[in-house]
């Protein structure tokens, strides 16, 4: 049994778009793309510095292109279910056939540019507390006023709030964390600090026609199986103010019974995750074009198992 997933924020690096563009046919897709949404993605992809590919209205894009690129060069798939972490929720709906690849990146830059001028009112940001107790640490950060954005499972909490906040935080973890590390994003992402972004998405989304899903469809929001593409659209929308919930949507894997799991490219986090998290559960990463044979057989072996 397959997952399809797709990663978030943050896990871009400088020049990681390079190899799949030498692909046949990506070139053009991504220049298209780049026309649709007005902005330069092979650019940004394979020239830009990583401060240049952390603006959130520049990210969010290059993300979701990179994953639909990465997941076109597989071929022909047909995974049991699909999912995304955060802004990777887009990309698993154009897996899914919820929306087609334009509408995708046409939502994506709508979403990266309200976010961006969210992320503007205050200086906010985001920090992974690697170990701890779950509740102890959630505790402990309400405590400081910050909000768990991201529960991602295996030990794993992202925090979100003010500079100063985070600032705080460093200094006081709470008991059990062995370290907290800032991510690479440029705001409060998942908090009341996104409000404002979301009249602006629900107008982006209002005009999408949404097919419904293809492949089971696991949402951020409780780790449940969304079965149109309306509500997996509202979801979408209220998403960017309330916390992902990667650790319920890993639940439901298992329970699926997933046997191996891919992620697309810029892979590797969620991967690292699911290692943690789902024991016995075989998972492949996309960083370059040179890991697509081996994902193939991979897909050869569990897809529709």
């Amino acid at each position: 049994m397959l997952v399809l997933v797709a990663p978030g924020q943050g896990a871009q690096t400088p020049g990681f778009l390079t190899p799949w563009l030498e692909l046949p046919g990506a070139a053009d897709r991504v220049a298209a793309w780049s026309d649709a949404i007005g902005l330069d993605l092979a650019h940004y992809g394979t020239k830009a510095d990583a401060e240049e590919i952390r603006d959130t209205a520049v990210a969010q894009p290059l993300l979701v292109a990179a994953g639909i690129l990465s997941a076109a060069a597989l071929g022909a798939v047909t995974p049991n279910a699909v999912a995304g972490h955060s802004v990777g929720e887009i990309t698993a709906a154009a897996f899914a056939g919820i929306l087609d690849d334009t509408s995708a990146l046409t939502l994506v830059r709508k979403r990266g540019l309200a976010m961006a001028d969210a992320a503007a009112i205050t200086e906010t940001g985001m920090s992974a507390l690697l170990g701890g107790d779950p509740e102890v640490s959630v505790a402990h950060l309400e405590r400081l006023g910050l909000t768990p954005a991201n529960v991602n499972g295996a030990g794993q909490i992202v925090a979100a709030g003010t500079l100063e906040q985070l600032a705080v935080l460093n200094e006081d973890k709470p008991e059990g964390v062995r370290k907290v590390v800032p991510l690479k994003v440029a705001g409060a992402f998942h908090t009341h600090h996104m409000a404002p972004a979301v009249d602006a998405l629900a107008k982006a989304a209002a005009e999408l026609a949404p097919a419904d899903p293809k492949f089971t469809y696991v949402s951020n929001k409780d780790g449940q199986a969304v079965a149109t593409g309306a509500e997996v659209l509202q979801r979408l929308v209220g998403q960017v103010a309330n916390p992902v919930r990667w650790d319920l949507c890993m639940e439901t894997f298992k329970e699926l019974g997933a046997t191996a799991l891919i992620e697309v490219c810029p892979g590797g986090t969620l991967v690292g995750l699911a290692k943690r998290a789902l024991p016995g559960v075989k998972t492949l990463a996309l960083k370059t074009p040179d890991d697509l044979d081996a994902a193939r057989e991979l897909i050869a072996e569990h897809a529709n198992a």
